[in-house]
């Protein structure tokens, strides 16, 4: 397997299947469908204990980062909302993403990222998550 970011981006194809999960604020699942000319589309099912629960959806425009000596390395940004429970009430809300990845081979993404959120129900407000994860791609 090679680490080159040519190789790298040749078999991680449009229309791979990434799976894996995340830790941090909030932690859980992710399933993420690259698309190589456009947006990909990452979805996350997170909880926080007994806190909340919800499901959150995102686009993401990457960008290669060229960096001395690493390959496969991205940066990405991207809209999205999530809808959920919290505290017992429904949640509902838009939230965006910025961050880094790296594809340590044809197969395996590691990933860091920003999620700044606006709830708008229950109530309005605005806070922070994020998390570190890994991918698994089909």
């Amino acid at each position: 397997m090679s680490l080159s970011a040519g190789s790298a981006d040749a078999q991680r194809a449009s229309g791979n299947v990434g799976l894996g999960g995340q830790i941090g604020s909030p932690s859980g699942v992710t399933l993420k469908f690259y698309n190589a000319g456009g947006p990909s589309y990452d979805f996350l099912g997170a909880w926080d204990l007994n806190e909340f629960f919800f499901l959150n959806a995102h686009a993401q425009f990457s960008q290669p980062i060229r960096a001395n000596n690493v390959s496969g390395l991205e940066w990405f940004f991207g809209p999205g909302a999530f809808i959920g429970v919290e505290d017992d009430e429904a949640a509902l809300g838009i939230s965006g993403r910025i961050g880094i990845n790296w594809m340590a081979n044809e197969y395996i993404e590691f990933f860091g990222q920003l999620t700044p959120r606006l709830n708008l129900a229950p109530d309005t407000d605005g806070d922070f998550g994020g998390g570190l994860g890994l991918r698994y791609y089909f």
